[in-house]
């Protein structure tokens, strides 16, 4: 198998193919629909939130750096730039992901309370956790795919993943359990 797949990407190496990378086929999976690209939001220094933490005021909460912010953008630009079909840009309520999914520019965002942050509160994690599960079984595994931002805590406890600030974790929809993980995409 290993042999197999040097032969290949040594052929398309001298065909001026270049290597195939990981990435590359996470975002044609992507691409070709049925997929969720799970997103941990972009930049935001710090961990957790501050304990006068409210959900309706961002200037209590963890918020995106300008490295955040940029980081956002080019990961929606390499959305456009892969002409990646978009079903629903679902995101948490908490301000830092809902500013990562609007600053990608893929969509109309739409909250969900499934997706918020259970830092602080782990016993919510296995009703929210259900809830998510229940929408990705209900969502269009042969559909365009969604983008979903959400915390590292939701998406460790949905995928065992721990991913890194704007990393993504890509899901098949409708596998054996609800969706099979592909892969992870590197933060831009």
């Amino acid at each position: 198998m290993v042999r197999a797949f040097a032969t290949i990407a040594l052929a398309l190496a001298l065909l001026g193919a270049g290597p195939v990378r990981a990435d590359d086929t996470l975002w044609d999976a992507l691409a070709d629909g049925g997929h969720v690209a799970l997103m941990r939001h972009a930049r935001a220094p710090g961990t957790g939130d501050p304990g006068h933490f409210r959900l309706d005021d961002c200037s209590t909460q963890r918020n995106l750096d300008q490295a955040g912010r940029d980081q956002a953008r080019r990961t929606g630009a390499v959305f456009r730039e892969r002409s990646v079909p978009i079903a629903r840009v679902l995101s948490s309520q908490w301000c830092r992901c809902l500013e990562t999914a609007r600053l990608l520019a893929l969509g109309e965002v739409e909250p969900m309370a499934a997706l918020n942050s259970f830092f602080a509160e782990r016993a919510r994690e296995p009703a929210q956790s259900a809830d998510v599960r229940a929408f990705l079984a209900a969502a269009d595994a042969d559909g365009p795919s969604l983008v979903v931002v959400t915390h590292q805590v939701n998406i460790t406890a949905l995928t065992g993943i721990y991913p890194a600030s704007g990393e993504m974790v890509v899901l098949r929809l409708g596998g054996p359990g609800i969706f099979d993980v592909r892969g992870t995409i590197a933060p831009l």
